[in-house]
């Protein structure tokens, strides 16, 4: 087979950690490869020397059978390889058009040619099957649409080789069915595709080989035809996995959060309770609400009218601080704004919010010793990689982040868990892992509501089913009457 990427005895370290080591990785002219690995592996490290943006201290690199002697972005796009970041690159007060033209903008005389640049674009999307509008401004479409923007962008650019990096963290179950066929239209075209992915669901519906990373090495690599899923699972983490959620018939308490009737900008009214010991899921497209209930259930958002209480105390007008003194522990949507501060260290993360406690305080300063065991207990508990607590929390693999956003929340054995998407961009194991932790925080007696976008993970954990619509719950399922099909429905609006 003619190869398009042959990167052989590749290694990568940094400070403390080395993120490959001796990665081999062969991908044919014209197939979709998946890379899969566990959070830490090495795989967008990997990507990122092949996108130039990391130059590799051993191992040689040839795309397309030429060795690469310089690595950069522009010697990489030169060779024919694009790439889609995980978190996308785009200026959101742009058009689409001019996101996919700028730095090549098409020109009538001295002046850029906005016409032209919107024909180029519209057909290229129309080509694909990539449906947008090039005069739309980025900054108000919707997720699934920015992220066509991204792989056009690319493309235009006259991308051969296309890597994505988690290209379906952020996309819905039918967005990331539309992605898949783009990805086979792609295919067909003669591009290559380099799938970096944490859904084992994707790796078999899309891919035609795989290769798995483990610890910064090359684990294996198959034909996706050939193994399972729970195969893959092994390959990867290096023991059998669990694939299915194992848990108790819950036993509902009282109500630790009332919310009634409650009305903000973007979601409402809504009313519902989460009572101890249950997991209460929510499910819905992304933007119907969901993000303005969890700002309301945390004190970043102040209710119009109507009531949020946690224990008994209206919380609805109250800031953050008094919903964590109330017993709150948010796992949140967005790791990196919201859920660390990625100058600080590992240890100082872990223990943030807790770092007033008089174990972690000595005279008025901090106890630096208490501070790192705490840490370093967590990291062991959870599997935190690397294992080092005096790294900035910024420097971790997405995963990771998580997983230690994860372990600092449930050491705060909080009354009520709000878990936001506490899976996505994660690993099998680590999913396994965090699934097991949030059913321990149910059965120890917490009531936890769970938002997620991925069905699976709800109809998994849920004791009861609610689906948002347009800011309103358009329906409640009790989970043994709960099914895709019916969620979807009243994802879609309908009527269960």
């Amino acid at each position: 087979m003619n190869l398009a990427i042959e990167m052989t005895g590749i290694e990568k370290r940094f400070p403390r950690v080395v993120a490959n080591a001796g990665v081999n990785l062969t991908v044919a002219e014209g197939e979709i490869h998946a890379i899969v690995g566990e959070n830490g592996a090495g795989k967008s490290t990997l990507m990122k020397i092949l996108y130039g943006l990391y130059a590799p201290d051993a191992g040689t690199v040839k795309v397309f059978g030429k060795e690469m002697t310089r690595f950069s972005p522009a010697a990489s796009i030169a060779a024919g390889i694009g790439m889609v970041h995980q978190h996308f690159m785009l200026v959101p007060t742009l058009t689409v058009a001019e996101n996919v033209v700028l730095g090549m903008e098409p020109r009538l005389g001295p002046w850029f040619d906005a016409v032209q640049a919107e024909r180029e674009v519209a057909e290229l999307s129309t080509r694909l099957g990539l449906a947008v509008d090039p005069r739309a401004r980025v900054e108000t479409l919707p997720v699934g649409i920015q992220q066509r923007v991204e792989i056009l962008k690319v493309l235009a650019r006259g991308a051969r080789i296309l890597v994505l990096d988690e290209p379906t963290a952020v996309l819905t179950p039918a967005e990331t069915e539309e992605l898949i066929a783009t990805l086979g239209k792609m295919k067909a075209e003669g591009r290559t595709i380099v799938l970096i992915t944490h859904k084992l669901k994707e790796v078999k519906a899309a891919s035609d080989r795989l290769t798995v990373l483990r610890r910064g090495a090359t684990a294996g690599t198959a034909v996706t035809a050939d193994v399972t899923e729970e195969k893959i699972a092994e390959m990867m983490v290096g023991r059998a996995v669990a694939m299915r959620v194992e848990k108790k018939t819950s036993r509902p308490g009282d109500p630790v959060l009332s919310v009634k009737g409650l009305q903000a900008a973007g979601v409402g009214p809504v009313t519902f309770d989460v009572r101890a010991g249950e997991i209460v899921g929510v499910a819905g497209v992304e933007g119907n609400g969901q993000s303005e209930l969890l700002e309301c259930l945390s004190g970043l958002r102040a209710a119009r009218a109507g009531g949020a209480s946690l224990g008994g105390v209206d919380l609805s007008r109250s800031g953050p601080a008094a919903w964590f003194r109330a017993g709150l522990g948010v796992i949140p949507e967005d790791r990196q704004k919201r859920g660390l501060v990625g100058e600080f260290t590992v240890a100082e993360n872990l223990v943030l919010g807790r770092h007033r406690e008089a174990r972690f305080v000595r005279r008025g300063f901090v106890a630096a010793g208490e501070r790192e065991a705490e840490a370093a207990a967590l990291v062991r508990r959870h599997d935190v990689r690397p294992a080092e607590t005096g790294v900035e929390a910024g420097s971790l693999s997405g995963g990771n982040q998580q997983k230690a956003i994860v372990a600092r929340e449930l050491a705060r054995k909080p009354r009520l868990l709000v878990a936001a998407h506490p899976t996505r961009g994660v690993d099998i194991g680590a999913i396994e892992a965090i699934h097991k932790a949030i059913v321990s925080e149910r059965d120890r007696g917490a009531a936890v509501l769970l938002v997620s976008s991925e069905l699976s993970e709800i109809l998994a954990l849920a004791d009861r089913v609610l689906v948002m619509f347009r800011g309103q719950v358009a329906g409640e399922l009790k989970a043994a009457d709960a099914t895709e099909k019916k969620i979807g429905v009243l994802m879609a609006g309908g009527k269960a």
